[in-house]
């Protein structure tokens, strides 16, 4: 295999930096807005189309703001969300960057809007761990569907069975593997040896 697919959240980024908790567990607390409402009002009615790069995020955040929290603005709660999205997985880094010293590429394959995929690469510096990240909002289509692992088995220059592929959804497991990709299925604990035990000697 030539290339390692990662995923990010669930995977590589697990909750707030300082215990791991989900990002918004303190929503209501810290900035006043309810969990629930936010869900309602902004993720289940407009987040498909944000995440697919049909619609921005800040304009549809600020509108639902304006409505759900007008005390409340778009950036300051991005700035929050993204911050408390960012507990990385130190010991998976540390194998990454052993099987990238090997030879493989390593790509990012994640489900993101603009805004934070470049977040991640620039300001949590993920961009020093991977060659690339191939994301939702810049092909068009998301995780599980069959255009995302077409269009990114493109980007990465490489047929479908040289590609590997990590990832805590099931269901992108199966579309992956549908598509010829290795897909191995991330839970709590794994390690790369474990997940492709060709990795575990290559590195």
């Amino acid at each position: 295999m030539k290339v390692l697919m990662v995923d990010v959240d669930g995977v590589l980024i697990h909750g707030r930096p300082t215990d791991g908790l989900p990002h918004f567990a303190y929503l209501e607390r810290d900035l006043g807005l309810r969990h629930d409402l936010l869900q309602q009002e902004f993720f289940q009615t407009y987040w498909r189309d944000i995440i697919i790069g049909r619609e921005a995020l800040e304009p549809q955040l600020a509108g639902v703001l304006a409505k759900i929290a007008p005390h409340l603005g778009a950036e300051t709660l991005i700035d929050y969300w993204f911050e408390n999205d960012s507990r990385l997985d130190r010991n998976l880094l540390e194998e990454l960057a052993a099987l990238r010293q090997s030879g493989i590429t390593l790509l990012l394959a994640t489900n993101q809007e603009h805004r934070r995929a470049r977040y991640l690469m620039e300001q949590i510096g993920l961009s020093a761990h991977f060659d690339d990240i191939i994301y939702s909002a810049a092909l068009g289509h998301s995780k599980p569907s069959p255009d995302f692992f077409r269009l990114a088995t493109e980007r990465a220059g490489v047929l479908p069975g040289e590609i590997a592929f990590i990832d805590d959804m099931a269901a992108n497991i199966e579309a992956a593997r549908q598509f010829g990709w290795n897909a191995a299925h991330w839970t709590a604990g794994a390690t790369l040896g474990g997940a492709f035990p060709v990795f575990a000697r290559q590195a």
